[in-house]
């Protein structure tokens, strides 16, 4: 058959390379951002309760009305801020989906959208699936700080939407406020969208707090929030997560959400719904994580690797500079093959591929995993 590819670039995902390799070889898997211990045993028996009283068919398209309630009262009660359920927060099949769906309404052939590099890896292939044109902003190692001069200079009369993703997959570091008061600055009396990526608002340490584009008004008027319920509550398989924006955006979102996937998986919103009564789950996760931070980079602390600690999410990124010349990509499938240990390469993120010597690990893993992977990283 002949066709042309609408995405000709795209090959097999980073994260499906390493976590091949890593099973492969045996290797003790550092790469996918996903946990290895066990979701909290009180939301299992929620769903298992939600099933067996029958609500096992479709949900409502925008989501259960209970959990919609539920979701406006944590920005409530976190930002000050808040959405209202009835049209101004939808339930998702994950971030992506949503993330997916903030793209599909908006961005028009020729379009562009500003992202910062290091990127997750969906925001691009979205973008150029409906023409949309990538302006790329290449953030430094190893601070990764935004230079709002450089994206001012970048706008230009076709840019339709800026995205961001604080906290920041894959450095790990965290949009300050002072930032999200530049990025409102330079947006105003613009018609530029702005895609604010926040699934891990919990994740976040060190004392600091989440700076949600909601705790700003005039930002929060041209804004979505795509977040997830997969990493808040380690669950990633669920794939459930929830867009919220102003309800004259959310009118075009629910135009391609009830066309793409509809609804989202019933007795899990209804679970989720009852387990949000309680603050203290997510609450409690900054402690949690920064806990796992810390004992791996206090494991870590004699061996060649240098690093920043991890601000935020549950990635470590860390740089082999004193270690190898190798180009990054080569050096993690060496160091899955040899040693026994899997990673992800910055710079498949990067502009151009730019290699600054990194890898990423991810932390959310029990603390004998850690150990492990710790005794490995020293040895090389």
């Amino acid at each position: 058959m002949n066709f042309t590819s609408k995405l000709p670039t795209v090959g097999t995902t980073i994260f499906t390379v390493m976590s091949s390799l890593s099973k492969q070889y045996n290797a003790l898997n550092l790469s996918q951002g996903f946990p290895n211990f066990e979701i909290d045993a009180k939301l299992s028996e929620l769903v298992a309760k939600a099933m067996k009283e029958g609500n096992n068919q479709y949900a409502p398209m925008p989501g259960v009305p209970a959990l919609r309630k539920a979701i406006s009262e944590k920005f409530q009660k976190l930002y000050q801020s808040t959405y209202n359920p009835e049209n101004e927060i939808v339930v998702t099949a994950g971030a992506t989906q949503a993330i997916f769906t903030v793209i599909s309404a908006f961005v028009q052939q020729n379009e562009e959208v500003i992202l910062f590099k290091p990127a997750y890896d969906c925001y691009e292939p979205a973008i150029e699936l409906h023409g949309g044109r990538v302006v790329p902003i290449q953030l430094k190692h190893p601070d990764y700080r935004v230079d709002w001069t450089e994206v001012e200079s970048k706008i230009t009369s076709k840019t339709k939407m800026i995205i961001i993703n604080t906290p920041q997959n894959p450095c790990a570091t965290i949009f300050s406020k002072e930032d999200l008061l530049e990025l409102q600055r330079i947006t105003e009396n613009t018609d530029i969208i702005v895609l604010s990526d926040e699934v891990y608002e919990h994740l976040i340490f060190d004392g600091q707090e989440h700076q949600s584009v909601c705790r700003f008004p005039e930002l929060k008027k041209r804004s979505f929030i795509t977040a997830s319920f997969g990493k808040t509550f380690h669950a990633t398989g669920w794939k459930v997560g929830y867009c919220c924006g102003p309800q004259e955006l959310m009118n075009e979102f629910v135009k391609v959400h009830q066309f793409n996937v509809f609804s989202v998986n019933h007795p899990v919103q209804l679970a989720l719904a009852t387990y949000l009564e309680n603050e203290e789950h997510y609450n409690q996760l900054p402690e949690f994580f920064q806990q796992k931070r810390d004992l791996f980079l206090d494991a870590i602390s004699g061996s060649r690797f240098s690093f920043v600690p991890s601000q935020a999410t549950y990635f470590q990124v860390l740089s082999y500079d004193d270690i190898s010349d190798e180009y990054d990509v080569e050096f993690a499938k060496r160091l899955t093959r040899e040693f026994g240990i899997a990673s992800i390469p910055m710079s498949v993120f990067n502009e151009n591929q730019l290699d600054f010597k990194s890898l990423r690990f991810c932390f959310a893993k029990k603390e004998d995993t850690l150990l492990q992977a710790a005794d490995i990283l020293n040895k090389i």
